[in-house]
Order: structure tokens, then C-alpha cells, then sequence
């Protein structure tokens, strides 16, 4: 009885869902994420990513008993909630599902990640590293690409059972090393602690750069080995907004395999922020140019400061976006970006929404950043929300202010 009514729940969300998705606005903001991403003149772009704090939404309580169903559950109803949002967030309508891919016992890399003990759920934590010693790396290790084909089928199967004949089932094949598993410098970092990394490129660069180029080479191979496999599929665009371009295909939930040129990929140093440019370059960059280059388009960066490193992006032959971050210079960004890149700013959510919600205080930050960038392919993204303190319509509130203040710099 419980797994019919979990399947009733699931079915209900999956109706609505899909209903939403036909929405014709969708394919307005397709259209317009199109143009923007491939630099043709569009108003600013908003994208909202709040899911955070999706906890502070009444939306959030999950009704299914069956833990397996409750990541479905959970995509679904933030996805709803998005829709009411109002900003240029694109619904699509298939359901992700992600394929059981074969990894280290130990790590992707072959050591732990460990971090110290959180003293709250949402608190923060301190580096574990667990390569200490520089012969630490000769025990480091890579997952070639492998797909658990029957855990993976059992998975969607069960999810075709449910609800394929209202949404397709999308299953993401891609490899291990994608996202933040795939931009090295997050879980080498995580392996080595940030201050010894940063030390390691003045005291030890040769035995950085031979660890950079393990994982450098270690990405590139499993991604041949994903491509080879015809495990790419455009459902694996990523670029930190909306992945659509006149260039390249739009996002599907096809199971056709794809080759790398057809596809967005997103890469970060956020661990690199302090880091001059010239080293930025020197250990991280040229190892991470290898694997951006085999892909359709790129976008770079999320948290870190790269105002004073666009004219070394510029190496990247690729590269369509920028991001500009909240303590990042708006107007010295947007002099070096220019109509070359996207630029794509990314206020303070403190400031936004996160510490309450100053219309006077939103209306002069938003505004003085447009000014900053008149005359450049703007988007603008709020993220890294951890709070909305316990009002989820701010976020429409938001949304309403801001494109009133953006909508002049069309």
C-alpha cells in the first residue's frame, strides 16, 4: 500500500510538472537564452538558484515513505516552486536520472576526502587532507569510465514503472570527473588543504605539476573513454545557466550519443582565488585547457574573484562566459569582457535577499552594476542563497525589483 500511494504522489507532482513545462514562456526564454549566449543583443537574463534554502519552503516536506523516491520527489517540487519564481529559468521536461558509475573504493582520486565535524547541519567545516606527504601521490589512483549497467537499469526501471508514460526518463551517462569532480582544483584542494596548495607552488612545483598533470591527463582519458563509450548525451550541457546557444544543440533528453564539441562545459577555480594570475596559469589553467578545449562552448568561474585574470581566460579558444562575483570589480570586468564574453554577475545575497530584504539597498547595487556593464551581454545569477529567512516569496519579490532596474539596459 505504501509504495502504491508513493507512486500516486510521485505520478501527481510528475502531471503537474509536465503540464508547466508546455508553458509557452518556456520556449520564449529558450530563444532569448539562445541569442544572449551566443552574444546577440537580449534584455538581462535573471536566474535564480536558492535551492539552499529549499528547506524554508513549505513546498519542501516530502510525502513519499520510500526513500528511493524522495531525490524525484524532491526535483520535482523545487521545479514547480521555480516556475512561480518569474525569472528566466527553463522547466524541461524529462526527469534526470543519474546512471551508477564505477569509482574508487577509496575516492575518485584514490584518498579520502575528509572534512572536520560540522558543529551545526549547515555549518562549515575544516580540511582533512589525506595527501600529506609528497610520496602521499604515488598511492593517488583514477576511476576509467564504467557504468554499473544492472544497478543502473533496476534504478530506471522503477522510475519508468512509476511515471515514463507521463515524463521521459532521462539517464545522465556521463563520467565521474564532471562539475566540480572534473575542474581539478576543487577535490585536489579538498586532498591537500588549501594553504599547503598554495604553498606547494612555490615550495614543491614539480611535484604539483606532476600531480596536476595525473589528473589532468586522468580527466581527459575518462572523458575519451565516456565519448567512446557513447555515454555524452545533451542532456550533460553545463554551463551555470540556462546551456543554450545558436551553436550548439539544444539540451534533450535523447538517449543519441553526442561527441564533446556538441556540448557546454563549466569549470571553476574557486580554491585559486588568492593565487596570482600568472600561477593561476602556470598550475591549474594550462592542465585544465586539455579537457575545456574538447567541448562545443565553456563557461568559467563561480565564487572566485577573477577581475584581475580575464586577459589570461583568453587562452581558453572556447570560452563564452564569465562569471563576475560578488567581490569582483563590476566595472573593471566589464572593460576587459566587453561584447567578447557573456558576463555573468552575480550579486551578494547578503545584500540581496539573505539578511533581509532592503528594496532601496537592492534597487542601488543592481543598478550601479548595470551602469558598470551598459554595453556588455549581461545575465545576472543570484546564488549561494543559504537563507531566505523563512520568506521563499522574497525571491519573487526579488525577481520583480530586479528586472524592473535591468530591463532599462536591454
Amino acid at each position: 500500500m505504501v509504495a502504491n500511494a508513493d507512486v500516486r504522489i510521485l505520478r501527481e507532482l510528475a502531471k503537474r510538472y509536465a503540464e508547466v513545462c508546455r508553458k509557452p514562456t518556456y520556449d520564449e526564454r529558450r530563444d532569448l537564452w539562445r541569442r544572449h549566449n551566443s552574444l546577440q543583443r537580449t534584455r538581462p537574463l535573471l536566474y535564480v538558484r536558492w535551492l539552499a534554502a529549499w528547506h524554508e519552503a513549505p513546498e519542501s516536506r516530502l510525502e513519499c515513505q520510500d526513500p528511493f523516491f524522495h531525490p524525484y520527489e524532491t526535483h520535482l517540487r523545487q521545479m514547480l516552486f521555480q516556475d512561480t519564481i518569474g525569472d528566466d529559468y527553463i522547466l524541461e521536461s524529462w526527469l534526470p536520472v543519474r546512471a551508477s558509475v564505477a569509482t574508487p573504493s577509496e575516492g575518485l582520486w584514490g584518498l579520502p576526502v575528509r572534512h572536520s565535524a560540522r558543529t551545526d547541519p549547515r555549518g562549515s567545516w575544516k580540511f582533512k587532507p589525506s595527501l600529506l606527504e609528497l610520496d602521499d601521490a604515488q598511492r593517488m589512483t583514477f576511476a576509467h569510465h564504467r557504468i554499473n549497467e544492472e544497478a543502473t537499469n533496476r534504478r530506471v526501471a522503477r522510475l519508468h514503472d512509476a511515471l515514463g508514460d507521463i515524463l521521459p526518463i532521462a539517464v545522465d551517462r556521463s563520467p565521474a570527473y564532471t562539475g566540480w569532480n572534473g575542474d581539478i582544483s576543487t577535490l585536489l584542494t579538498q586532498l591537500r588543504g588549501l594553504d599547503q596548495l598554495m604553498l606547494d607552488m612555490h615550495d614543491n612545483p614539480a611535484w604539483l605539476h606532476r600531480v596536476l598533470k595525473f589528473m589532468s591527463d586522468a580527466i581527459l582519458t575518462t572523458h575519451n573513454e565516456a565519448e567512446a563509450a557513447g555515454d555524452w548525451r545533451l542532456l550533460n550541457h553545463a554551463n551555470q545557466a540556462m546551456p543554450y546557444a545558436l551553436e550548439l544543440p539544444d539540451p534533450s533528453a535523447s538517449p543519441t550519443p553526442v561527441t564533446r564539441d556538441k556540448l557546454w562545459v563549466f569549470v571553476a577555480a574557486q580554491e585559486y582565488t588568492l593565487v596570482s594570475p600568472a600561477m593561476h596559469d602556470e598550475f591549474l589553467l594550462q592542465y585544465q585547457l586539455p579537457i575545456m578545449t574538447r567541448f562545443g562552448l565553456a563557461a568559467y568561474g563561480c565564487c572566485e574573484d577573477l577581475t584581475h585574470k580575464i586577459a589570461m581566460l583568453r587562452k581558453v579558444p572556447n570560452l563564452r562566459r564569465i562569471a563576475v562575483t560578488p567581490r569582483a570589480d563590476v566595472a573593471k570586468c566589464a572593460e576587459q569582457i566587453g561584447t567578447d564574453y557573456v558576463l555573468s554577475w552575480r550579486p551578494n545575497p547578503a545584500q540581496m535577499i539573505c539578511c533581509g530584504f532592503e528594496p532601496d539597498l537592492i534597487r542601488k547595487v543592481v543598478a550601479d552594476a548595470m551602469e558598470a556593464a551598459k554595453g556588455c551581454h549581461v545575465d545576472i545569477t543570484l546564488k549561494d542563497v543559504e537563507t531566505v529567512q523563512g520568506k521563499p516569496a522574497n525571491l519573487r519579490r526579488w525577481v520583480k525589483l530586479v528586472r524592473s532596474i535591468a530591463d532599462k539596459y536591454a
